[in-house]
């Protein structure tokens, strides 16, 4: 099994956009722009709205439907997984049946199971991403429980603003974390095209990171927060 010219340079490209992508919205998300950066901001004004509440249910069932939802996703992957390994067991009918689809260019046995292989690790990738943001979601929990009440925030002003500071801080990082995860869900979407062929790949992730980047600076959403 080698790869062709059209495969390296297809992978390549997945990789780089992958990459690009990645960089570039945590870059606008640290300066508050675009809808990751916009919901920062909101994060942080939920946690400063919450100082001034007596009554905190409000703010741990969202926290709980935060854990919920990336627990969620965090059980796909796994899943996800499983499918794969199972998959790897059909590499051969695999390559019989991308044989007769067109850009496939023909597929062996080694290297279905390769592809199949990148698609565990872009999975195993997400897991540990999500698994690591719902762990977070858990300790803003805590600090959500550790900031004072209103009116020992008013006996003591600079306490309680660290006390928010750090609750905001690990919320924002749990939810970096959590559309890391997501974000590789989309891309193993965009990878499934290698199965393919070289030429799907590139057209498939181009497709994905144009609606991607769609989303995060054009669509509707980003659009209500920043007016």
């Amino acid at each position: 099994m080698s790869l062709s010219t059209a495969d390296t340079i297809a992978i390549s490209a997945f990789l780089g956009s992958w990459i690009v992508y990645n960089f570039v919205v945590h870059r606008y998300a640290r300066k508050g722009t675009g809808l990751s950066g916009a919901m920062n901001v909101q994060r942080a004004v939920w946690m400063r709205a919450m100082l001034t509440r007596d009554l905190r249910m409000i703010d741990t069932a969202i926290m709980a439907g935060l854990q919920q939802g990336t627990a969620f996703f965090a059980s796909a992957c796994i899943f996800a997984i499983g499918g794969c390994f199972a998959l790897l067991g059909s590499a051969e009918r695999i390559s019989a049946i991308a044989t007769d689809l067109p850009f496939s260019g023909g597929l062996d046995k080694a290297l279905v199971e390769l592809k199949l292989f990148g698609l565990v690790v872009i999975f195993c990738y997400a897991f540990f991403k999500f698994g690591w943001s719902y762990r977070l979601f858990n300790y803003c929990s805590i600090l959500i429980g550790a900031v004072p009440m209103r009116e020992d925030a008013a006996a003591d002003p600079a306490g309680a603003e660290r006390a928010v500071e750090r609750t905001i801080v690990i919320n924002q990082i749990a939810g970096r974390h959590f559309n890391s995860g997501l974000r590789a869900i989309f891309f193993a979407v965009a990878y499934l095209g290698w199965l393919i062929g070289p030429y799907v790949l590139i057209a498939s992730t181009a497709f994905v990171v144009a609606i991607l980047v769609n989303r995060q600076f054009r669509s509707p959403a980003i659009r209500i927060l920043q007016e």
